[in-house]
């Protein structure tokens, strides 16, 4: 017999029936808790290079044009899919160490996944890291420069050796007996990644020793000592005893290093193996566990007696190697850039996929002055690097040329490489909750983004270079400001800025060190900011110059992303960075021919 609490219950089954509520269910959607939709995609199988309409126009107007087919077939090969991918795996399967075998002989071995020789193979079969001095030809720089920043875009890291082996050759041709030994290896076209003596190899890498845990950027007070094995000088072969703090890559066939001699620092070329088929004695201590650049070893190394070749003259370190130096402060200054691209054209990819509070994020005013301004940092960063590359090519033959490259090298390494992880992290910020996730590309642009500016020497060294060079030449001062004064009346806010950094540049009192030293950080960014905003005023589109003047020249000049003034035309400067709206490119390249 049923209580009363009993008939309640069971009228209550009857008015609402458990198994009649799963019946009215779609038996095919149990278990699914959301739907996929109003997200974003890849951006994937794109041509990096015509859909970068700055990019287009920078190359033409320095003097790549004759170049533009095979950068633009170039940037269609790493626009795949499948080769994007190289960069997720060599950053997620990092470089491994094994000082020895399982017998006890020293081995120094760095293996890595495939997909680095992979990015590595690239680089090196397109000439990325020897084209300007194998086909020297007006552009060459320019060209070489274009496809290294966006191959930067696929995976940073890789490009560490390839900027120091094509950086090492004007320092190895300080000495022509070396040179004539090593350059065709390290000239040839293509990747050689096995573990062998130069002499068994068909191609080879240069990598780059100065830095030690006491002095970092400040190289004389190293402490590595090299001992001649006989009359000693040029070319000849001297004993290493030090430690360095970090020398990249470590696979690299050999390494310009600095060390001591009777005379001071002087610089040497160590091989990994000696042509006898010894090992040399560079012991890896470990890989330097970096929060950027993961997939490029980074080493800790000790000199027990390595064998070492003088290169140029005993005492005279820093002078030989400085060119080498310089080129990839260069590199990192564009690669800078092509990291900002790379989150730009993602950033907007995803703002026109992803709709919020009921339009398309790239439709809503606020989140299109935040794109606009991100892409006048981008095409800002990329006239300056390219403006640098063809400085590269013609100084030679032009002392105007070569002043800019002297001076303005700095200046640009330093801004560019300063601006970009604000730059990365405001990418994220475009994206969400999603644009920190490791399993998409914004994380790793935003640590390789904080790398470049530490790099070849941090935003301070840069800076107290700027001093250097201005100290020890005016000529230099005086070609950085006629490049400015080319802009002269195109815009009135850049007219009043070159006006004030000429005053600053004039007040500077050349005895007071302290001083000069304790401003320098604010002389180089107004620098920077009357150089970029120069560039733009005389060679990019009204729209995009007066958004630049106005919002990094008037006022003071400092704004997080986003805070363009009203008026702005966003349109155009959007549209000349959306991946999804390719250039006219053989009108461009018409034009500059």
């Amino acid at each position: 017999m049923r209580s009363a609490e009993d008939e309640r219950a069971a009228a209550c089954f009857t008015h609402y029936p458990i198994q009649s509520g799963f019946e009215a269910m779609n038996q095919a959607h149990l278990g699914e808790t959301h739907r996929v939709e109003n997200v974003s995609t890849e951006l994937v199988d794109y041509n990096l290079f015509t859909t970068d309409t700055p990019l287009v126009e920078a190359v033409a107007r320095e003097g790549g044009a004759w170049g533009a087919t095979q950068i633009h077939d170039f940037a269609a090969h790493i626009g795949r899919a499948e080769y994007l991918e190289l960069g997720y795996l060599a950053n997620r399967y990092t470089p491994e160490l094994d000082t020895h075998d399982r017998f006890g002989r020293r081995l120094d071995l760095v293996r890595y996944h495939p997909a680095y020789h992979q990015l590595m193979d690239t680089a090196l079969s397109n000439g990325l890291h020897s084209a300007p001095w194998t086909d020297p030809r007006a552009g060459a720089h320019v060209v070489r420069g274009a496809k290294s920043f966006m191959h930067s875009q696929v995976e940073a890291g890789h490009g560490c050796p390839v900027t120091m082996t094509f950086a090492s050759v004007p320092s190895l041709r300080h000495q022509p007996e070396l040179a004539d030994i090593w350059l065709p290896k390290v000239l040839a076209r293509g990747y050689d990644p096995r573990n062998l003596p130069v002499e068994q190899k068909s191609a080879a890498t240069i990598g780059m020793g100065m830095t030690e845990k006491q002095g970092g950027s400040d190289v004389r007070a190293n402490s590595t000592t090299a001992t001649p094995l006989g009359e000693g000088g040029g070319g000849q072969l001297y004993a290493l005893v030090g430690h360095k703090w970090f020398l990249s890559a470590p696979m690299c066939d050999a390494f310009l290093v600095l060390a001591n001699t009777a005379a001071g620092v002087s610089c040497f070329l160590v091989p990994r193996w000696l042509p006898d088929g010894e090992k040399n004695a560079l012991n890896v201590i470990r890989l330097k566990d970096k929060m950027g650049n993961k997939s490029n070893a980074s080493s800790e190394v000790e000199f027990r007696g390595a064998r070492g070749w003088l290169v140029g003259e005993e005492g005279r370190g820093v002078p030989t190697i400085i060119e080498m130096v310089s080129l990839t402060r260069f590199d990192c200054m564009g690669a800078s850039a092509g990291l900002m691209r790379a989150g730009l054209a993602n950033a907007i990819h995803h703002c026109r996929e992803r709709a919020a509070f009921g339009a398309r994020l790239i439709d809503q005013p606020l989140m299109r002055n935040v794109l606009a301004d991100l892409a006048l940092e981008y095409e800002a960063a990329i006239a300056f690097a390219m403006r640098m590359a063809r400085a590269l090519d013609s100084r030679a033959s032009d002392q105007h040329e070569a002043n800019l490259a002297r001076l303005a090298t700095a200046v640009g390494k330093y801004w560019n490489c300063k601006r970009a992880p604000n730059h990365s992290y405001e990418i994220m910020e475009c994206i969400g909750g999603s644009g920190v996730m490791e399993n998409s590309i914004f994380p790793r642009l935003y640590r390789e983004a904080v790398i470049n500016p530490i790099w070849e020497g941090s935003g301070n060294v840069q800076c107290l270079d700027v001093l250097r060079a201005m100290g020890k030449s005016p000529a230099v001062v005086h070609s950085f400001i006629s490049e400015c004064e080319q802009a002269r009346g195109g815009n009135g806010y850049l007219d009043r800025y070159l006006d004030a950094l000429k005053a600053q540049i004039g007040s500077l009192d050349p005895g007071d060190d302290q001083a000069l030293q304790f401003g320098a950080r604010a002389l180089v960014d107004r620098m920077a900011l009357a150089f970029q905003a120069a560039l733009l005023v005389r060679h990019a589109p009204q729209a995009v110059s007066e958004a630049f003047c106005a919002s990094r020249l008037h006022g003071d000049g400092q704004h997080n992303f986003g805070a363009l003034p009203q008026g702005t035309d966003v349109a155009t400067i959007i549209e000349r960075a959306d991946p999804a709206s390719p250039c006219a490119l053989k009108q461009i390249m018409a034009n500059a021919a």
